[in-house]
This record gives C-alpha cells, structure tokens and sequence, in this order.
C-alpha cells in the first residue's frame, strides 16, 4: 500500500548559555549528553560534507549524509529513518549569538505529516537534554 500523506516541516528552538563555537561543537560530540549521537548504541559520525552517519538506538537506525558544516553557523544533514518511511529527509541546525548565548534553531523538514509526533517528541526529548546540559554547568560556573 502506498502512502500519500502530506510531507512537513517542524522546527525547534533553544536559547543556550554558551558560544555558538561551544554549542556547534557539542552537538558534534557523542560525549556530550543530548545530541542525537550521544545515546546511540552504534555510531558511524564523519561530520564533514558529504561524511555519512549512522546510528542505532534499541535497534532503531537512523542515516543520512551532511551536505552543510558550517562553523560555527549552521549544520545541515539528510536523515533518513523508519519513521520517515525510509526516505531522505532533512535537519537544519542554526546557532545565532544573543549577547552571551546562542539561539539554537533545528529545522526537520521533508518528512511526513504522520509521524508528527515521533519526531516532535524525539527532538524535544534531546533538544531538552542538550539545553540542561548547558543551563547545568552556566549555573555551576556562577
């Protein structure tokens, strides 16, 4: 059966107490707690453009290629999934200094309309981790 829903664009926003160079970076790092790569049980990560990635969590996969590494402005990436019915979508991250912070934007757009949820919920889930990380150590700092 073929599937003829409509495909949509979500975008998140972060406002974060850190470098757009720092925040770029740590969203590279699999150390770092909330980037997609961090909980990841087997990672392939070459951020470069045209570097592929790869990653599976609970045996749940998810691939794609960057084709913008911009630092440290943007990153843009292809994302592929199950939930994306194994077709090419795509991630956009913008970081934008604010005085002292960085507005981090991440832009999925291409993917379809009923699957909503599971990637509101995902990118929440990591975008909330990656800013506590941050919020903890400003507050550490102080």
């Amino acid at each position: 059966m073929e599937r003829t829903t409509k495909k949509i664009e979500l975008e998140f926003e972060r406002l974060i107490p850190a470098s757009p160079e720092e925040v770029y970076d740590a969203w590279l790092d699999p150390e770092i707690p909330g980037n997609p790569w961090h909980e990841a049980d087997k990672l392939i990560l070459d951020a470069k453009v045209d570097g592929l990635f790869y990653w599976s969590i609970r045996g749940d996969s998810q691939y794609g290629r960057f084709t913008k590494t911009e630092r440290p402005a943007r990153i843009q990436h292809t994302w592929v999934s199950p939930h994306t019915w194994g077709e090419e979508s795509m991630v956009t991250l913008t970081f934008e200094r604010k005085g002292e912070d960085t507005l981090m934007t991440l832009v999925h757009s291409d993917f379809p309309e009923d699957s909503r949820s599971s990637h509101e919920d995902g990118w929440n889930y990591f975008l909330g981790m990656f800013s506590e990380r941050f919020a903890t150590v400003a507050s550490r700092a102080k």
